[in-house]
């Protein structure tokens, strides 16, 4: 992706983003806790940011956050919704040009942005703002693709009728790829299973929180949300359908 497409493809979809994504369980702090020793008095360094929906969960942890997003418009809605915690702060910067000063925090975090990212760029400036020996964890909502029939219908109609989803989606790195990126300095995975309880609306905005499904005005929008409400009626139950997830974390270190 060209730095231009990967920082703004998101830019119109921003109030979507924020309603209709989703979160991350709370096992994944646990595990940070538990297994590589973070504490709440960690300076974290939330890289590509968004919205601020990871950002949330390592303030509800009691960290203290810096999201570094160059989306202006993800960056301004992270700031209106978690500006009043002390604890935040919100820059302009790329995951290869954060801003930030050398050694400065305890914990850099990857969340859903990690496949937009240059490798190479990426790893010597994390190396740069980490302080010796503390960890970067890159994690990751993956979207299952199968095993009902809603995540195989949901699927088919992305396929269908998404702009350029074949190029796009779904493209987080494999374990064997995170552990050749971190090198010596891989310490651990781990998988958290994770769902939406979504009713159509709910449905409906995480569709047109992707960046590659057509906004209203493309003449692919009807017919997707055409075919989007059919397989809602087909698939639901109680009024809502289960969005399903894993969780994906990998940790590690820069020598």
């Amino acid at each position: 992706m060209n730095s231009l497409h990967s920082t703004e493809r998101f830019s119109d979809r921003v109030a979507d983003y924020v309603r209709y994504r989703p979160d991350y369980p709370q096992a994944l702090i646990d595990w940070l806790r538990n297994e590589h020793g973070m504490t709440a008095d960690w300076q974290v360094a939330d890289v590509g940011a968004g919205t601020g929906i990871s950002s949330k969960l390592l303030l509800d942890a009691g960290l203290t956050v810096t999201a570094v997003e160059p989306n202006a418009a993800m960056r301004a809605a992270a700031a209106a919704w978690l500006d009043d915690n002390p604890r935040f702060a919100a820059v302009d910067g790329r995951a290869d040009a954060t801003g930030l000063t050398d050694a400065s925090v305890d914990l850099v975090t990857v969340a859903q942005a990690f496949h937009w990212f240059d490798p190479e760029t990426t790893r010597r400036e994390f190396r740069r703002i980490l302080r010796p020996g503390r960890p970067a964890a890159i994690f990751w909502n993956s979207r299952r693709l199968a095993g009902t029939p809603f995540l195989e219908g949901y699927e088919a109609l992305l396929q269908r009728y998404g702009t350029d989803y074949t190029s796009v989606a779904e493209r987080y790195a494999d374990d064997a790829t995170m552990q050749a990126w971190f090198g010596t300095g891989w310490r651990s995975t781990a998988r958290f299973e994770h769902k939406q309880r979504l009713d159509f609306d709910g449905l409906r905005g995480r569709l047109m929180s992707s960046s590659y499904a057509p906004q209203p005005g493309h003449p692919q929008h009807e017919p997707m949300i055409t075919a989007l409400h059919a397989l809602f009626e087909r698939c639901q139950q109680d009024g809502r359908i289960s969005f399903d997830y894993d969780t994906r974390i990998i940790v590690g270190t820069f020598h």
